[in-house]
């Protein structure tokens, strides 16, 4: 007798790694439903559409649904799953006005996350959020002169025609003012700018960036500012004011008049498929996962940006929504499903941000707080070391912010900032973490030399052994 097939339920990131990865070791049936139409595209480029450094948004496809029938994947978009029902192991599927039920061997939910609002009113003309091809559509619509709109640049992809023709009939806005100074609202700063708006960022506690600590915060400020974005720290926006379209943000007591404004106040995990089934949640309601992605529902497997992981430092459950976390995830479980059991593996948090020329990157613990919380002593040092040689042309300072424990020694995080190659000098951080070495061990590490790469002495090194040396302290 037949097995029922792997049902996944969201066609990017984590959904697809794990068909494609599934059909790679196995002839056996995989339905990836998908609620939209867009399927396979990269999230992280959408400010890099905008800006206009990627002249086509259908340049972020990763695969098109022929690349995926190709796979032998059966792709059903515009096909949303709105419940489970783990004991007769079914998933509810609601399509074209109809409703059916899709039995399963195994269920892989990889429905992603959402951007949220808050208390905000997102239905006002000039108000967006970035989170998916259509918004960023929607957007570059809004910023383009009605006479001027270039409908190529979108492609022959399935955009939400009317959104993008409504936005496109609008007056375009001259200040914007952006609601969050994460990672959004930082690439968003830099891509409005480019299109000519005057842009506000405002963000509620003391920096922006704060996973990144203190040091690269008020580095990306100081850049932010000098690249003509105002920025307002320790201000929080109370109210968006208007009738029908966006007219001001009211923060911090001032009323900032405004034509558009963007919400980068964070995600939510989309897990209402799986409300009533019983399934245990974790930090940010995101869905429960061991070292293989299973839930706590017989079959069924949670991946991306809608499940928890285990943190590489702490052991602790943790909820960290990156693009990696995501396709690797996937890409374990559709082994684990095909018969060969592969660890989704830890996360630390490793993240790359640009703000204009200046590169950023963070991994593991940064705020000592939050390291103390965990069980550590934590010791933090950060250093400023030239990127390459002093004689040598192109180089700039490296900000480095390391994090250790005064216990043991072992490196426990850390944020780098610079205009020279800075963010990928985090990979020898984040490569410390997974192998549980001290800061001693990262002091001694072998890394390159050459007058146009790296000074004798890599900015990374200068941090190991600043921190190396108040360990005894």
């Amino acid at each position: 007798m037949a097995r029922d097939p792997f049902v996944v339920v969201g066609g990017d990131a984590a959904g697809l790694s794990a068909a494609s990865k599934f059909r790679r070791e196995t002839d056996r049936e995989v339905i990836v439903f998908e609620k939209g139409q867009w399927v396979s595209y990269a999230h992280c480029g959408l400010p890099y559409f905008v800006e206009g450094s990627v002249e086509r948004l259908t340049d972020l496809l990763s695969l098109s649904p022929s690349d995926i029938a190709d796979r032998g994947i059966d792709l059903r978009r515009g096909h949303e799953v709105v419940s489970v029902d783990p004991e007769e192991r079914t998933v509810a599927v609601r399509a074209d006005g109809q409703r059916f039920d899709q039995p399963y061997s195994e269920l892989l939910v990889a429905t992603g996350a959402r951007a949220t609002t808050g208390s905000f009113d997102a239905s006002l003309d000039g108000v967006f959020t970035i989170h998916g091809l259509d918004s960023a559509a929607a957007v570059d619509a809004y910023l383009s002169p009605p006479d001027e709109y270039d409908r190529d640049r979108l492609g022959d992809g399935p955009v939400d025609d009317a959104l993008v023709e409504h936005n496109a009939a609008l007056v375009p806005p001259e200040t914007v003012a952006i609601v969050g100074g994460g990672y959004v609202g930082i690439e968003m700063a830099e891509a409005l700018t480019a299109r000519g708006l005057d842009v506000h960022l405002f963000q509620r506690t003391d920096h922006v960036l704060s996973p990144f600590g203190a040091a690269v915060g008020e580095r990306v400020e100081s850049h932010l500012e000098t690249q003509g974005v105002t920025v307002h720290t320790g201000t929080a926006v109370d109210e968006l004011v208007g009738a029908d379209r966006i007219e001001a943000v009211v923060g911090g007591g001032d009323r900032h008049p405004v034509e558009m404004a963007l919400l980068g106040v964070g995600i939510q995990p989309n897990t209402a498929l799986l409300d009533g089934t019983g399934v245990a949640r974790g930090p940010s309601g995101a869905v429960r996962t061991d070292a293989y992605g299973r839930t706590t529902l017989p079959a069924v497997y949670a991946a991306g940006d809608v499940a928890t992981a285990r943190h590489a430092v702490t052991g602790a459950e943790t909820w960290m929504p990156l693009g990696l976390t995501a396709n690797r995830a996937g890409r374990a479980i559709g082994s684990t499903v095909a018969g060969d059991p592969t660890p989704v593996g830890d996360v630390a948090g490793t993240a790359v941000v640009k703000a204009f020329d200046l590169e950023c990157g963070r991994v593991g613990l940064v705020d000592t707080d939050v390291a103390a919380d965990a069980g550590f002593d934590p010791v933090r040092e950060t250093i400023t070391a030239g990127s390459r040689a002093g004689y040598y042309p192109g180089g700039d300072e490296t900000t480095v912010t390391l994090v250790a424990d005064r216990r043991t020694g072992r490196v426990l995080g850390g944020a780098i900032a610079g205009r020279d190659r800075a963010a990928i000098r985090i990979d020898t951080l984040a490569t410390a973490i997974e192998a549980g070495m001290t800061v001693a061990d990262l002091e001694r590490l072998d890394l390159a030399y050459a007058p146009p790469f790296s000074p004798v002495w890599d900015p990374v090194l200068v941090a190991a052994k600043v921190v190396n040396g108040r360990l005894d302290e």
